[in-house]
């Protein structure tokens, strides 16, 4: 099957959390469609190493910095940084998150700020820092998750989080608009990450019944709609969210 052409050639997009999962799915469907990527990682690590070697063997413009997206100086930097290396920011995908199962009675109040500090100030802090650095066209791209819609039990502040970066997506979609930028969304459903590894073969049968598809997502998948909304075929769409679910 030939690759979709996104027209993305000669663009740059700035990826949060790109070494793995539907990060580093995004961040090489984005090189692949010829466009610059900076992202970003918190640790080193393997993972991260693996990306570099591969986007140095495709030879693409590929540039991974260490940020923490829940400081605002680092957060700066590194988009001052994107884009003294490759110029103006066509399109800002959030992707960067973290998950935590506990019950309400359990969930600590630092684990709380944890979660809710990665998943919805740190696209806040990215959106901000990006913001002088756009083009006058631009595409801004959050990942949430099905579970904004529909709750999760033992998870309430990674679902909180997710329900208020669609809120976020749809207020920032509005105080953009006029300036040529759109904001949308990705809710995203259950996929093969590294955090479904943790998930026992019952649990895992369990969470296929519950979608119409009868599978799990792939990381490509997701990338596949972060490449369509950050296109100009998404041109007139803006402060949606668009569910890539299977059918939950």
């Amino acid at each position: 099957m030939n690759q979709l052409d996104f027209g993305l050639k000669g663009k740059h997009a700035l990826v949060t959390g790109g070494s793995r999962g539907i990060g580093r799915a995004t961040v090489l469907a984005l090189a692949a469609q010829g466009a610059s990527v900076t992202t970003c990682y918190v640790n080193e690590s393997e993972h991260v190493a693996s990306l570099r070697r591969e986007l140095d063997e495709q030879g693409v413009q590929g540039r991974l910095v260490r940020c923490d997206i829940t400081d605002a100086e680092q957060t700066s930097r590194l988009c001052a940084d994107a884009h003294e290396t490759y110029g103006a920011i066509d399109a800002v995908v959030n992707n960067a998150g973290v998950i935590s199962h506990l019950p309400i009675e359990d969930l600590a109040p630092d684990e709380w700020r944890r979660i809710v500090d990665t998943n919805l100030n740190g696209p806040y802090h990215v959106i901000r820092a990006a913001l002088p650095y756009v083009a006058d066209v631009a595409s801004i791209v959050n990942i949430s998750s099905a579970v904004a819609h529909h709750g999760m039990p033992g998870a309430a502040h990674y679902v909180a989080s997710k329900a208020g970066v669609m809120g976020l997506t749809r207020a920032l979609a509005k105080e953009l608009g006029p300036r040529g930028v759109r904001v949308n969304c990705v809710a995203s459903g259950l996929v093969e990450t590294d955090q479904m590894k943790a998930v026992t073969a019952e649990g895992r049968a369990r969470y296929e019944q519950m979608i119409s598809l009868r599978r799990l997502g792939r990381p490509e998948e997701i990338a596949d709609v972060v490449l369509f909304l950050a296109s100009h075929a998404a041109r007139y769409i803006t402060g949606a969210t668009l569910d890539a679910d299977g059918g939950i």
